[in-house]
């Protein structure tokens, strides 16, 4: 089985270096090409290849880790996905530029963090990055926790939980398979429809919380 990740940015980066630690190969892909990310490669390990997008698309896992703002245009031009499974790492939050009075709006519980949540209508973001996914068996996961711990996923003797879910049972098998050899311990809530809108930054019931299976 092959792990692609599209998006080198703190999300892509840390989940492929929890991949390595486990020896698991993955492509790395952004859009500015693979040259790009010679060095994070490298630091990240052997069993870590950069690639294009395209390479890292073909593969049979691919986690989708952009920003909100790139999915559409990035994910729209890529090849038919066939089956594939594809994880959504992605959350809807907007990123706040270096200096913006939006950062320190009282009003906004993520301004600490640099970012603010995007109005989607009520609908799951999940919907929206699946419909950019056509043929693609999608599962949501990687996207309740900061970022900056999913390198780590043995923590204080026990395994960090994350949640996942999806509609289609033998996709998230799949996952929940990759998960356990990550040495996550995984947790499903459910259908898409249930499980996305729990564990969807921000506001969802069970985004955020980090929580370690002893």
């Amino acid at each position: 089985m092959t792990i692609g990740i599209i998006g080198a940015g703190a999300l892509g980066s840390s989940v492929a270096r929890a991949l390595a630690k486990v020896g698991i190969e993955a492509i790395l892909a952004n859009s500015r090409g693979p040259e790009t990310l010679a060095d994070l490669v490298k630091d990240i390990g052997p069993s870590v290849k950069a690639g294009t997008l395209a390479e890292a698309a073909a593969a049979d896992i691919v986690l989708v880790a952009l920003r909100w703002e790139d999915a559409a245009r990035v994910l729209t031009s890529l090849p038919a996905w066939n089956g594939r499974i594809v994880i959504d790492g992605t959350n809807p939050v907007a990123f706040l530029p270096e200096g913006s009075p939006e950062r320190d709006d009282p009003t906004n519980p993520l301004a600490a963090y640099g970012i603010k949540a995007l109005d989607l209508g009520g609908t799951p973001s999940t919907d929206i990055i699946a419909g950019f996914l056509p043929g693609a068996r999608v599962v949501k996961a990687f996207n309740h926790l900061d970022v900056t711990v999913l390198a780590e996923p043995a923590v204080n003797g026990g395994q960090r939980v994350l949640f996942y879910s999806g509609d289609d049972a033998a996709a998230k098998a799949e996952v929940r398979t990759l998960l356990e050899k990550m040495g996550f311990f995984p947790v499903d809530l459910g259908t898409q429809a249930v499980g996305a809108p729990l564990a969807q930054l921000p506001f969802g019931a069970l985004s955020a919380t980090n929580f370690v299976k002893i």
